[in-house]
């Protein structure tokens, strides 16, 4: 069975913005969807984000795929780094993610150490970065950086801030495109 997950960001939750509108769409395409609350949302660590996401996901391969909102999307490259060498996703979308700590001391944990890209790519081929012009968390230069990082496929869109359900997004085809595509390829 091909399983999605989508992954939320700092103080996110599951219902928040396009994810519920995401996780219908993907369901009546026939993928299991999961949609993890990530725990201490409103204080979170690295490794609880990683054992959780490990927990929920069970056993990866080709047929598993990531969506990540923010810091869902350094949470996924994190426990990609994790994966056993053999082991291997079919693609993960990262939608307004970055490389690097912000400087919010509540996400240093985070970047405590520095991320193994080579790892990261010899378990996962398939990479969409989703970014805005206009987000104002973080800068359209993160789109640049992790598709050098990753050889990763880019969209920018226009006007979508931080792709938040505050900023009014309450749906996003292009993540539900990627998926379609990465799951047909």
């Amino acid at each position: 069975m091909k399983r999605v997950f989508l992954i939320h960001g700092w103080a996110g939750y599951p219902e928040e913005g396009w994810r519920p509108w995401l996780k219908e769409k993907l369901e009546k395409e026939g993928f299991h969807v999961s949609v993890p609350a990530m725990p201490d949302t409103a204080h979170p660590k690295m490794e609880a984000w990683v054992e959780h996401l490990t927990k929920i996901v069970g056993v990866p391969d080709q047929d598993c795929y990531f969506i990540g909102h923010s810091l869902g999307c350094i949470t996924i490259l994190r426990y990609l780094e994790t994966l056993e060498e053999n082991q291997k996703v079919g693609g993960v979308i990262l939608v307004a993610g970055f490389s690097d700590d912000l400087g919010y001391q509540e996400l240093s944990s985070f970047f405590a150490k520095l991320i193994d890209w080579e790892k990261i790519k010899s378990v996962c081929s398939n990479f969409v970065i989703i970014h805005s012009t206009d987000d104002p968390l973080v800068p359209v230069r993160y789109a640049d950086i992790l598709k050098e990082k990753l050889n990763a496929e880019v969209i920018i869109e226009q006007n979508k801030k931080h792709f938040s359900g505050d900023d009014g997004i309450m749906e996003l085809p292009s993540a539900f495109e990627s998926i379609l595509k990465f799951s047909n390829d």
